[in-house]
C-alpha cells in the first residue's frame, strides 16, 4: 500500500522548492502561521481541509451543472417511489442535493472529527511522551509545539486521505455511516459518472441505483431513532481500543530535519495505530462489523427488491456494489491504514441473505420490525442459519409489526459523548 506523503503545500498543491527563496519564504510563513494557531483539538482540521481542497484542486473537482442537479433530484424522487412497497420504513429524505467532492468533505467533516479525534489524541500524547521527563520542565511553553506538530501531521495526512476518499464516494451514505446532515440525501455526480464508465453501464442507470441506496440509507437512519448512535458508538468503542505504536512514531519523528522541509513530506503515519489484541477489543470489532453488515445487508436486499424488473442491469450493479463495499476502495483502504479503522461490512452477503429470509418468512413489516430495538437485531451467530432465525418466534415482534416509524420518539440511543455531556454514567445498558 502506498504511503500517504505529508507536506505543507503552496497554492496549487505543489511542495516548496528548497532552492527557490520566494517559495521557501512563503513556506516558512505558512509554518509560522501553523504553530501560532494550534487549534482546539488533537487534529488540525483547518489544515486537513486545506490539504484535501488542494489535492482535489490538483486532481480536478468539476462543478455540478444544472442538468446534473435536476437529474439527481429526479433520481432520488423516483428511488423513493420504488422503495415504498419494498420497505415498511417511510421516506427519510427531507432535502435532495448534488454535491461536488469538496462539498462532500465539508458536509461530513463533523462526523469524521468525532471518529478521528479520540485516536489522534493518543498519537499526540505518545509524541509528548517521547520527550524525556527531565527535559519537559526545561521546554516549558515549547511543549505545546509537540502537540501542535502532532495535530498538524495527523491533520495533513487525514486531509489527503479524505481528499482521496472524496474522489471515490458516490453519495453521502456510501460507506455505511451517517456522515451527512440528517435528512439530507446527496449524490456526487462526477464520481457516479466515472464509476459508471468503469462498469461500462449507462450513467442514468448507475445514478438511479446509487439513488436507491442513498434513499434506503435515509429511511433507516431517519426512522430508526437509536441507529445513528448505535453505529457511531460501535465505531468509537472499537477506536478506543486501538493502541499507539510508539516505536513507529519515534522512528517517523526521527526522520524529521527541521532545516529540510522535504523531510516533513517523507513522514508517513500509516501503521502507527494497531488494534489491541484483547478479548474486549475482539468483541468490540465483532459488534462493529455486525452493525455495518446489518445496515449494508438491509440496504442491498431492499434496493435489489425495489429495482428488480425495473433496471436492465440490476444484477450486474448489485454484484458490483457488493464487491465494492466488501473490498473497500483504494482510498478507504488508505484511510483504514492511517487510523487503524476498517469500515467494511465483512459479512455483507450473509447479512443480505438473512434479511431475505426474514422477508420470506415474516414479510416486509415483520422484517423491518426488528429495527424497533437493538436487542431484536440478529447477532453474528445468527448469520450462520438465516432461516432458523427468521422462523424463530418472538412475542415482541407481533407488537412491533404495527410500530409507527413516522412517529417522533421511540427507542433512543445516545450519540458519542452524549452521556458525558449530561454527566450520566449509568446508561451503558442502553447500548448494545
Amino acid at each position: 500500500m502506498p504511503d500517504i506523503p505529508f507536506g505543507f503545500a503552496l497554492p496549487g498543491g505543489q511542495p516548496p522548492d528548497p532552492n527557490d527563496p520566494a517559495q521557501m519564504q512563503q513556506f516558512m510563513a505558512q509554518l509560522q502561521q501553523l504553530f501560532s494557531a494550534p487549534g482546539s483539538g488533537p487534529v488540525n482540521w483547518d489544515l486537513a481541509r486545506q490539504v484535501a481542497a488542494s489535492q482535489l484542486a490538483a486532481a480536478g473537482d468539476p462543478a455540478v451543472s444544472p442538468y446534473e442537479r435536476n437529474a439527481v433530484e429526479e433520481a432520488l424522487r423516483l428511488a423513493d417511489l420504488w422503495l415504498e412497497p419494498a420497505s415498511a420504513l417511510p421516506s427519510g429524505i427531507q432535502t435532495s442535493l448534488a454535491w461536488n467532492r469538496n462539498e462532500w468533505i465539508y458536509k461530513t467533516l463533523d462526523v469524521w472529527r468525532k471518529l478521528c479525534d479520540p485516536v489522534a489524541s493518543r498519537m499526540v500524547g505518545a509524541m509528548g511522551d517521547l520527550v524525556p521527563p527531565e527535559a519537559r520542565a526545561q521546554l516549558g511553553p515549547m511543549q505545546s509545539m509537540v502537540a501542535t506538530l502532532g495535530g498538524a501531521l495527523f491533520g495533513g495526512q487525514l486531509g489527503q486521505a479524505l481528499g482521496s476518499l472524496a474522489a471515490e464516494v458516490l453519495s453521502a451514505g456510501d460507506i455505511g455511516l451517517p456522515l451527512g446532515p440528517a435528512g439530507t440525501a446527496a449524490l456526487i455526480p462526477a464520481n457516479i459518472k466515472a464509476y459508471g464508465e468503469g462498469l461500462e453501464l449507462p450513467e442514468d442507470e448507475v445514478r438511479l441505483y446509487v439513488a436507491l441506496r442513498e434513499a434506503a440509507h435515509q429511511r433507516l437512519f431517519q426512522h430508526v431513532p437509536w441507529l445513528r448512535g448505535h453505529v457511531l458508538n460501535a465505531v468509537e468503542t472499537y477506536a478506543a481500543g486501538i493502541r499507539v505504536n510508539r516505536e513507529a512514531i519515534e522512528e517517523a519523528m526521527g526522520r524529521v530535519d527541521p532545516t529540510d522541509p522535504e523531510s516533513m513530506q517523507a513522514i508517513a503515519l500509516e501503521g502507527i495505530f494497531t488494534p489491541e489484541d484483547s478479548p474486549a477489543q475482539k468483541a468490540s470489532l465483532a459488534r462493529l462489523e455486525t452493525a455495518l453488515a446489518l445496515v449494508e445487508g438491509w440496504v442491498c436486499h431492499v434496493v435489489d427488491s425495489a429495482a428488480g424488473g425495473r433496471l436492465p442491469n440490476v444484477v450486474r450493479l448489485a454484484e458490483a456494489f457488493r464487491r465494492r463495499r466488501a473490498a473497500g476502495g483504494p482510498a478507504e483502504q488508505t484511510f483504514a491504514a492511517l487510523v487503524g479503522l476498517e469500515l467494511r461490512p465483512r459479512r455483507l452477503r450473509e447479512a443480505a441473505a438473512l434479511w431475505a429470509a426474514l422477508t420470506e418468512h415474516r414479510g416486509i413489516a415483520g422484517r423491518d420490525a426488528l429495527w424497533g430495538h437493538p436487542d431484536l437485531l440478529p447477532s453474528e451467530d445468527d448469520f450462520a442459519d438465516p432461516v432458523a432465525f427468521a422462523m424463530a418466534e418472538f412475542d415482541v415482534i407481533g407488537e412491533l409489526e404495527n410500530f409507527d416509524f413516522t412517529a417522533p420518539g421511540g427507542p433512543h440511543e445516545e450519540t458519542p459523548g452524549e452521556s458525558e455531556r449530561r454527566g450520566d454514567e449509568g446508561d451503558d445498558d442502553k447500548r448494545s
